[in-house]
């Protein structure tokens, strides 16, 4: 059997997200962030977007780019406090941030990968974090009932790639990215190199392939994106 090539253009690939949708942002902090698809979204402009990401990098940086240019309507994170640009917007109302233990956040996700409706926990039980969610008994116990996160799109992006969608990552990138591939109706990666069939050793693959739906190559893109590396 011939596995089909899923490699394509950064513009075919991110012209396929439309207004209004929701997307998984990979990345924690800098490590595992797909800041060449990022870039391209806010180029082609998609608007009303709801962002699940585990943070909103830094001013100048990755997803604010999208705040800037006032794309995003919601966002569903762990934290913000390293982008006062961010912080600023949810004050003034621009933008509304519903916020996650970032555990929950993780596990949310991975509920939505495995095709939970929801997850029961006592994490953040006695916090606003919880208030006004619902709750339920069990062995006499109360629980938080936290809905599993699902996207129309996940940006991925991974170290390696083969033209069947097969990845893998390097260090903290692990983190959200195998799981919001999982967690999404169109993943689309960016990754550092391009494999060839069979090139990536069946036990360095985080993701398989048949969770993934398009593969940009990132080579000279970084550069003409002005990515910022570290």
């Amino acid at each position: 059997m011939r596995l089909p090539d899923k490699t394509t253009t950064l513009e075919e690939a991110v012209a396929g997200i439309p207004d209004r949708a929701v997307v998984m942002v990979g990345g924690f902090g800098v490590p595992g962030t797909p800041f060449t698809l990022i870039r391209e979204l806010v180029r082609q402009g998609q608007r009303g977007l709801t962002l699940i990401k585990n943070d909103a990098n830094e001013a100048g940086m990755g997803v604010d780019h999208l705040l800037a240019a006032g794309q995003v309507d919601r966002l569903i994170t762990t934290h913000i406090g390293l982008n006062a640009h961010a912080i600023a917007m949810m004050n003034a109302g621009e933008i509304e941030v519903e916020f996650c233990a970032q555990g929950i956040l993780a596990e949310r996700i991975r509920a939505g990968g495995a095709g939970l409706a929801a997850i029961l926990t006592d994490i953040a039980a006695d916090t606003e974090l919880a208030a006004h969610k619902q709750r339920v008994e069990v062995d006499g116990k109360s629980y938080v009932v936290e809905t599993a996160l699902r996207a129309d799109v996940a940006l991925i992006h991974a170290n390696s790639a083969d033209p069947f969608g097969n990845l893998d990552y390097v260090a903290t990138a692990r983190n959200f990215n195998p799981l919001m591939a999982m967690a999404a109706s169109r993943v689309i990666v960016e990754s550092e190199r391009l494999q060839p069939f069979g090139g990536l050793a069946a036990d360095d693959v985080h993701t398989p392939g048949p969770f993934v739906d398009c593969v940009v190559e990132l080579g000279d893109l970084s550069k003409e994106y002005a990515v910022v590396r570290r």
